[in-house]
């Protein structure tokens, strides 16, 4: 009897022991999370994309305010201010060899549109151009690099050349001046029509 008991108490001392080991302890980073922020990853790259991190589950997401709606964005038609800018110096222009190609603002290039090329005006502005020896202008949308021709300042499109009266010199002195998006928008109605009305004449 007494034997059997004690290897009873033995046997249950062994479990104890046992369970004891396995049981996590103050060394085991997942019972402790003050030392989670302090592991080292021993200089392992992560190959994760950063939108992935752990870390950024976390974050809350953005609550939309209250105050924003459509009435607020700022319209689509809204482009570069430069209705300071003036600049005088000589004229290109540039056709069917560049038809079709992709120009610096990503459109493709129109020979027939009212387009030219600047090398430091911002793309999407729009600017009027005067041939200054008949005072023919053009109003016209800088979408495009150039030109790198010393000694000129901007290359305009075949069609803008066709109306400045400069399509057979080549190159011609002119004056820009830059204007504000809503002077832009007034000058390309007046231009569309004017156009038309030669057209018909």
């Amino acid at each position: 009897m007494n034997a059997r008991f004690i290897r009873h108490v033995g046997s249950l001392l062994a479990v104890g022991v046992l369970a004891g080991c396995a049981a996590p302890g103050s060394g085991d980073v997942a019972s402790n999370p003050q030392t989670t922020n302090t592991l080292s990853t021993g200089g392992a790259r992560s190959t994760a994309p950063l939108a992935f991190d752990s870390h950024l589950s976390a974050v809350p997401a953005e609550k939309p305010s209250q105050d924003r709606s459509l009435a607020n964005a700022e319209p689509i038609t809204a482009g570069p201010d430069v209705g300071s800018f003036e600049q005088k110096g000589k004229a290109s222009w540039y056709g069917r060899m560049f038809h079709g190609r992709k120009t610096a603002s990503g459109e493709k290039f129109n020979m027939n549109a009212m387009t030219a090329a600047h090398r430091t005006l911002p793309l999407a502005s729009w600017v009027r151009v005067t041939n200054e020896s008949n005072q023919k202008t053009v109003v016209v949308k800088i979408n495009d690099r150039g030109p790198y021709v010393r000694g000129r300042v901007i290359d305009l499109s075949y069609a803008a050349a066709a109306a400045l009266g400069m399509r057979g010199v080549g190159t011609q002195k002119v004056k820009i001046e830059g204007l504000t998006q809503q002077e832009a928008r007034s000058a390309r109605e007046e231009q569309a029509q004017s156009l038309a009305d030669d057209n018909v004449n």
